[in-house]
């Protein structure tokens, strides 16, 4: 085992971690004020004012704002973080982004594109079954050529950098931290989860429908990429995971209450958040599940302590000494 592991090499420190969550989030605040500079105007044009900013963020195509161009400006404030990590995670902690990732030199792209193709059928089958068991008139198909094929490209090009900062923080670098200070799987596993299921309790869906139909859904997300993080020793499953999970959900189905609010092959007129509660958590399951099955994790690994491996014992040497024929 590597990745937790790594955490016991080099600095690591709880005033290190306290000053990196410091430096991220005063970037983070710097980092929107380009979303702001493109609301603000719009929103005082349309006879609007600053209260008025909330609404806005939620759907800025009401202000006269191209959905693209605002998902491109708020998934650029995620690229402004990832490259910030990038540069600061090697001083401060003496690892590199590859050994935040699987504490190993290089990145497994392979499972990577596991993750992606496993999640993405399960997201497929269920998004075709919600469909074809939906009421007349629950989605309504508005298939936009002029405006769907750029956000294509937003997806391809700008998400991956959303998704990879998220899972790198939560599943790599917290996790790390959490295992250095616990010596616990679990509570690298349960920490980041909690905090990764808080990250986004300001989000519009929460509002919407409650904290308690919300925010598990949230949870269960976090909870199921950090026990595949653990089980396989990494995060690329998790990258390609929560990357095509965005993705389609960016380009499948929206709806008025989605944190993405983007021209969609598919909008949905009402949500069900319990179904929605119950597809997350059985699609979850079924992806353990079927990870499992392929790399033949060992679920009893949750219970070994985080800790450096002993060098092997070297093997006994049996000196035998030949007694000589009396004269």
């Amino acid at each position: 085992m590597k990745h937790l592991e790594r955490a016991l090499q080099g600095k690591n420190g709880i005033g290190r971690y306290i000053l990196m969550a410091v430096i991220v989030m005063v970037a983070a605040q710097i980092a929107v004020i380009p979303l702001f500079l493109l609301l603000f105007p719009a929103i005082l044009s349309n006879g609007g004012n600053i209260g008025d900013l909330s609404a806005a963020i939620q759907n800025p195509s009401d202000w006269g704002i191209s959905s693209n161009l605002f998902l491109l400006v708020m998934l650029g404030t995620f690229v402004i973080t990832f490259l910030l990590f990038a540069v600061l995670v090697k001083p401060l902690h003496g690892r590199t982004v590859r050994e935040t990732i699987n504490g190993r030199r290089q990145i497994r792209w392979d499972r990577i594109r596991v993750g992606i193709i496993v999640w993405g059928i399960i997201i497929l089958v269920d998004t075709v079954i919600s469909l074809l068991i939906s009421s007349p008139g629950e989605y309504e198909f508005r298939l936009n050529a002029g405006a769907f094929f750029p956000l294509l490209l937003i997806i391809l090009i700008i998400m991956p950098f959303q998704t990879s900062i998220e899972e790198i923080l939560f599943r790599g670098y917290l996790a790390q931290g959490a295992a250095r200070w616990t010596k616990s799987r679990w509570w690298a596993l349960i920490i980041p989860s909690v905090l990764f299921a808080l990250m986004h309790i300001a989000n519009p869906e929460v509002k919407e429908y409650g904290l308690w139909l919300s925010m598990p859904q949230y949870l269960i997300m976090g909870l199921m990429l950090g026990l595949i993080s653990i089980l396989d020793d990494g995060i690329e499953l998790a990258l390609g995971i929560h990357f095509i999970n965005n993705a389609l959900t960016a380009v499948l189905v929206t709806h008025q209450a989605s944190a993405l609010q983007t021209d969609a092959l598919f909008l949905l007129h009402d949500l069900d958040p319990v179904a929605s509660l119950i597809s997350i958590s059985i699609a979850s399951l079924l992806v353990v599940f079927i990870l499992q099955r392929i790399y033949k994790w060992d679920f009893g690994i949750m219970n070994k302590k985080v800790e450096h491996a002993l060098p092997p014992t070297p093997p006994v040497e049996v000196v035998t000494i030949e007694q000589s024929s009396p004269v």
